[in-house]
């Protein structure tokens, strides 16, 4: 999957960590997306037009909900799965 081209910043540099990251846990592991972001170098977080890893999170958070709702993954909240139907979650 490659970056939705209507999301700002450039999520192109946190793919190949998301994609790490999702390979190496096994169910019934999770992860966070910060843990995605945090992954970033400075160098990447410059390539994704921000300064820090928090400033991608709004966004990161909607790819996953893009990725969730293609049946990619699923997101839990609290250890329930967040159904389709529900959209993000503060």
């Amino acid at each position: 999957m490659s970056a939705p081209e209507t999301l700002t910043p450039n999520l192109d540099p946190v793919f190949p960590h998301l994609n790490t990251l999702l390979t190496k846990r096994e169910h019934p592991k999770t992860l966070c997306p910060s843990e995605v972001a945090r992954a970033l170098s400075n160098s990447e977080l410059q390539d994704a037009g921000v300064s820090t890893w928090r400033e991608l999170m709004p966004n990161l958070r909607t790819l996953c909900f893009q990725m969730r709702d293609q049946g990619e993954i699923e997101i839990l909240q609290k250890g329930d799965v967040i159904p389709e139907e529900q959209g993000e979650v503060d």
